[in-house]
């Protein structure tokens, strides 16, 4: 096969394959779709409300000579950025899984390392090429109808393909190298995970601290003007009154083909060598004995009973070696970036932020090791279950467990957020002891819930590591368990039950649906039944997680 039918041929299969993942993953459609509705869904509702009325300014001739001049520079400065940012994307895709070819034995001995590259460069390039050029057709067309030219709708799409083209053959061939660096090069290779969580570190830093906007700002400024602008000219094609320079175009041209074809060049150079070099050996990948997990099972000795110390040290060696299996666990966290923002900028941690942490830390300290008691055990299940060690002592242990990693972690965290928040000294020792109390009794709640909605099989945590995790079913549950009894207690204690009845009444009575009249009376008894009920549900899911590990039947 030549280079074009091979690379082809790579293209469609990997493709293909993303394809059949994304559609036979019913979680990652719901997330895809909302990314789409909630993240592309409003910028282009915005764009094809405005860029009507800008397209008839354009049209109707009253651009002055600075006018075109600002468009230009906003042109070629927009663009620069999103060069840098597709690159960026490139770059963290190849190092994460681009690079991690499937099935490499077969495929790289079935055609050169070249014309795989290209094939899977080609495939990483239609996969964003999908989600974004919808979305600029669609805007320039919105842009084309108040113009009155359909030049936009050829022009807009013409500078993404540009971009794309480029940006990605460079992020290949800096990621691979970047890959090749921290998987094969020993010295680099076992610290590897730090150096993750250090780069992970340092972005969200910088998001939470404005350097993000700080980086934009210079970018767009230093860039704009420099050859990493000049495809902004192939947009101002389809702009009435503002005219590209034609040199800038013809530079655009010759300066991608010679990037596209160094990219390669360099990009083929990195795959030859990291496709067929041994990956390094650290340390975590050899079976040694842990001296911390010894020092533990000491601790426990006098405290808990042999069978109880042993299945909790296990939890934790288990985590402790595979610490992707907690993944899941961080998750809430992603959604803390504008509230770390909003701390940095005010100086001080907000009452109702202070509360919402200590609560993720209460939740995270059932996620750990108990909500999924029966599918963590994997094929030892069936001997763990048939064995001596009873249900008591099996999930016993995983609460010890849970309760070990989060009660100082409980302490640590309510204690600290209480002091540096405007809380008083009396609400900061109720959020302490809340916390803490809440850190003892959650793992207990989850530990029956997962019993009753297990998972037994992995799942995809990134794109190219999988563990076994706990069950959609078992994670909602678990954080209704807690939301609602959490939200009751503080509608009791800020005495808001007439507040709410009289809200429920404002907004029916502006709404077709039908008048709801709850008195807050009803109010307060239901919220005081829903704080019982979340107070007694986890010693009620501890006794059935015993019953369910005890009478655990296999078919």
């Amino acid at each position: 096969m030549g280079l074009a039918a091979a690379s082809l041929s790579i293209t469609k299969a990997e493709f293909r394959r993303t394809t059949r993942s994304v559609a036979g993953n019913r979680t990652r459609l719901v997330v895809m779709a909302a990314v789409a509705l909630f993240v592309l869904g409003p910028i282009t509702a915005v764009g094809a409300l405005l860029l009507p009325k800008l397209g008839e300014h354009a049209a109707d001739g009253t651009l002055s000579a600075a006018d075109a001049a600002t468009v230009t520079d906003y042109a070629t400065g927009v663009t620069a950025v999103a060069w840098v940012f597709l690159v960026f994307m490139a770059v963290m895709r190849t190092v994460t899984t681009v690079a991690d070819i499937d099935q490499p034995a077969f495929l790289l001995l079935s055609t050169s390392v070249r014309n795989t590259v290209v094939g899977v460069v080609a495939a990483e390039t239609a996969r964003f090429a999908v989600w974004l050029l919808p979305s600029t057709v669609l805007l320039a067309a919105a842009f084309a109808a108040g113009a009155g030219t359909p030049l936009p709708v050829l022009a807009a799409p013409l500078l993404v393909g540009s971009c794309l083209l480029t940006a990605f053959p460079v992020g290949f061939a800096v990621g691979i190298w970047i890959r090749h660096l921290i998987t094969t090069y020993e010295p680099v290779a076992r610290y590897r995970t730090l150096l993750f969580a250090a780069f992970w570190v340092l972005y969200l830093g910088v998001v939470t601290t404005g350097g993000f906007n700080v980086i934009t700002e210079t970018l767009f400024t230093r860039l704009g003007s420099s050859p990493l602008g000049w495809p902004g000219h192939l947009l101002l094609i389809g702009v009435p009154g503002v005219d590209p320079s034609a040199p800038v175009l013809g530079g655009t041209a010759v300066g991608s083909v010679v990037v596209l074809g160094l990219a390669f060049v360099v990009g083929t150079a990195g795959a030859r060598t990291h496709w067929f070099a041994d990956p390094a050996r650290t340390d975590d990948e050899e079976p040694i004995s842990e001296p911390s997990d010894d020092r533990l099972a000491e601790f426990l000795s006098g405290t808990l009973s042999w069978p109880v110390r042993t299945v909790a040290v296990t939890a934790i060696r288990r985590t402790k070696r595979s610490p992707i299996r907690l993944a899941y666990a961080g998750y809430p966290l992603l959604g803390s970036v504008a509230f770390a923002q909003q701390i940095v900028e005010a100086g001080t941690v907000p009452r109702f932020v202070a509360v919402l942490l200590c609560l993720y830390v209460v939740w995270a300290a059932g996620v750990l090791f108990t909500l999924n008691p029966l599918g963590d055990l994997g094929p030892a299940l069936p001997a763990v279950v048939t064995s001596t060690l009873t249900g008591r002592q099996a999930i016993r242990g995983r609460i010890a467990a849970g309760a070990l990693v989060s009660v100082p972690l409980a302490l640590l965290v309510s204690v600290v957020t209480g002091i540096v928040s405007p809380l008083s000294l009396e609400h900061t020792a109720a959020l302490v002891g809340g916390t803490v109390v809440g850190a003892i009794a959650t793992p207990a709640l989850a530990s029956g819930i997962g019993s009753a909605f297990p998972r037994f099989g992995s799942v995809n945590v990134t794109s190219n590591r999988e563990a076994v995790m706990p069950s959609k079913t078992a994670f909602l549950v678990y954080t209704l368990a807690i939301a609602l009894p959490a939200v009751a207690a503080v509608v009791l204690a800020l005495e808001a039950p007439e507040a709410i009845a009289g809200l429920l009444r404002s907004v029916t009575a502006w709404t077709p649906l039908p008048a709801i009249s709850l008195s807050a009376r009803t109010i307060t008894t239901g919220a005081w039944i829903v704080l019982i009920a979340g107070l007694l549900a986890p010693l009620i899911s501890y006794r059935y997680a015993v019953e369910r590990f005890d009478w655990y039947d296999f078919e």
